[in-house]
């Protein structure tokens, strides 16, 4: 529990598995997007999935979030948190998501919400918060700790629209944060930040990373904060490899993933690659 005493309600209900995937294939139409998805992630550990752009990572998140389901012939296994039905809603309660369709949806019917609003949306999943919405003190004063927590105390009263983009995707992880989630998945979560502000939301996602674990959905290797401690890598429609970072992170798989030649490189903690491709033409060619 972040914000009360106590223990937590969803740890004792459910197993230790976050995510459990076996043999699960996802196909729009006639084409096949995800084949063999096999993934387990669980409690206490974060998680970067990596993969190029294109590669499945969107529709992998659709899986998370159960707004997609296997439509396939093959016998498969999909439990998160131990459980293999959900109700959406009862869901988010457990499970953050933030991504960049979330954020824009918000802008466009959220826009006038207070960064209050925002926070307070997450007990209603609603994209602001309206008149026939009925909110206790203690859900007030919840919301106002995490806003404390975020160090966005200072965006209460500033409307959505008006706020940065690193703002606004702070009060997106409160709105998820107010039912204390095990875990969180962010969608490329730097997207539209400037050096600052990427490096200050990073700070935040490692401090949260302290209470939640979290799965990071990027193409940018620069995201992954030393809290991270596995990694797996989308590729051919498939998880190419996973296991730990330390394993799964090399210049090799990450030039097959990317299909450019790619040095990487760690500097204080941190990931960094060189494209290098412009030096072999003929890499992948």
């Amino acid at each position: 529990m972040y914000f009360k005493h106590g223990i937590s309600i969803v740890q004792k209900i459910f197993n230790n598995n976050i995510i459990d995937f076996e043999n699960i294939y996802v196909n729009y139409g006639q084409s096949t997007v995800l084949e063999n998805i096999n993934l387990r992630i669980n409690k206490g550990e974060n998680w970067v999935i990596l993969g190029a752009n294109g590669s499945g990572k969107s529709t992998l998140i659709k899986l998370f979030s159960h707004d997609l389901y296997p439509n396939t012939q093959y016998n498969f296994k999909k439990e998160i948190f131990g459980r293999d039905r959900w109700d959406i809603f009862e869901l988010k309660k457990y499970l953050g998501i933030i991504t960049n369709d979330l954020q824009n949806r918000f802008a466009v019917y959220g826009g006038q919400s207070s960064g209050l609003s925002v926070v307070l949306s997450g007990y209603y999943s609603s994209l602001g918060t309206f008149q026939h919405h009925n909110f206790s003190k203690e859900q007030i004063d919840n919301a106002l700790k995490v806003m404390d927590f975020l160090k966005i105390t200072g965006l209460k009263d500033k409307k959505f629209s008006h706020m940065s983009t690193g703002e606004q995707r702070l009060c997106l992880i409160g709105r998820a944060l107010v039912h204390e989630p095990e875990a969180f998945v962010l969608d490329e979560p730097t997207t539209g930040l400037d050096i600052r502000a990427r490096n200050c939301f990073l700070k935040t996602l490692r401090n949260l990373s302290q209470k939640s674990s979290l799965i990071l959905v990027t193409h940018n290797v620069e995201e992954i904060f030393p809290e991270i401690t596995h990694a797996a890598l989308i590729h051919n429609k498939t998880i190419y490899k996973q296991g730990k970072k330390e394993d799964i992170l090399t210049s090799k798989n990450l030039s097959e993933i990317f299909r450019t030649k790619i040095e990487l490189s760690i500097e204080n903690n941190r990931y960094n690659i060189k494209d290098i491709a412009s030096l072999n033409d003929d890499y992948y060619n």
